[in-house]
Formats: C-alpha cells, structure tokens, sequence
C-alpha cells in the first residue's frame, strides 16, 4: 500500500474508483464503431474446448443462471440490449454477434484496472479487488462466447442451401 486511508475511505475510494473504470472503459467501447466488431479475431474464435457451447452447459450450467445477469448493452442511448433476441433475421443475428464481441472486449477492459487497486489498499484488499474484478466480468464474458457460439451456429445454418430435401413426406399444392 502506497497511500494510507481511514478504512472509511479506502471504500469510499474503491466504489467511486470502479464505478469509473466500469463506465469509462464501458462508454469507450460503446464509441468503437461497430465495424470494428464484426470482423473476428483470434480473441473472438471458437475454440475446439468450448464443444459449440456444450463446454459451457456442463461445467459451468450456464443455462440455468445467464439470464440473471443484468444487460448493459442499453445503457447508453444508442446501445444494443442483449437479454433476449428482438429479431431473427441474418442482419439483425450478425449485429447482435458483433455487439457480443464488443460487451466481451469491454468485460476484458474492465479487469484490466485490477490491479491498481494495490496502491491504496492493503494487500489483502487488493486481492478482493482483484476477486471481484473477475467474479463480475467473468460470468457475462461466458454468457457472451456462449451466446455468440449459439449464434454463429444459427446464422450458418441460414447460409447453407437446403440440400436433398424429401419432399415425399409433403401434400403437393
């Protein structure tokens, strides 16, 4: 600990410091253009372990809790709500996959101050600091790889033409 505070302090600091940084780093991402965010990356790329989202329903049972996490896609005016499709369309499923790539990259930004809180606070404080850094942003960064992993598959889907379709089973018109 560099800077000494009365403990009252050092949690009034710790509050208005991370209400900072998570709006910040928050309204800086929100300002990226979208384009940005539709182009993947090596960051955003399904890896072989997540299974197409499977890795994330058994370890993790994220269907049971994802939905409890709060949206902050609307935050800002402009912004993109997230909790619950609004469209199905290929346009609207590709923003909304563009919009995941931004909330993770934003959820990444946000632990990144963590450590800081290490100059003011005692070591075992900045462990929780850092303890909380990664309970609040790590569940919405799976929420978000799981969804857009759902998402890619749906939107694939609709790009494939429909091949050796059986029409027998069907009344002709």
């Amino acid at each position: 600990m560099l800077i000494g505070m009365s403990p009252m302090w050092t949690v009034v600091v710790n509050i208005f410091v991370w209400l900072f940084f998570h709006l910040s780093i928050s309204y800086a991402a929100f300002r990226v253009p979208l384009e940005y965010f539709q182009q993947g990356s090596a960051l955003y790329t399904e890896r072989s372990w997540e299974q197409g989202g499977r890795f994330y329903e058994k370890v993790f049972r994220i269907k049971s809790w994802k939905g409890l996490l709060p949206d902050g896609g609307d935050v800002f005016t402009g912004g993109f709500a997230k909790k619950h499709l609004a469209a199905k369309d290929s346009a609207y499923l590709q923003v909304f996959v563009a919009e995941s790539r931004r909330a993770e990259l934003t959820h990444y930004g946000v632990m990144l101050p963590a450590p800081l809180f290490f100059v003011w606070n005692e070591p075992w404080v900045g462990g929780i600091m850092l303890l909380y850094a990664a309970a609040v942003n790590l569940p919405c960064i799976l929420a978000q790889r799981y969804n857009r992993i759902r998402l890619n598959r749906v939107l694939n889907r609709m790009k494939r033409p429909v091949e050796n379709l059986n029409l027998k089973n069907y009344k002709q018109l």
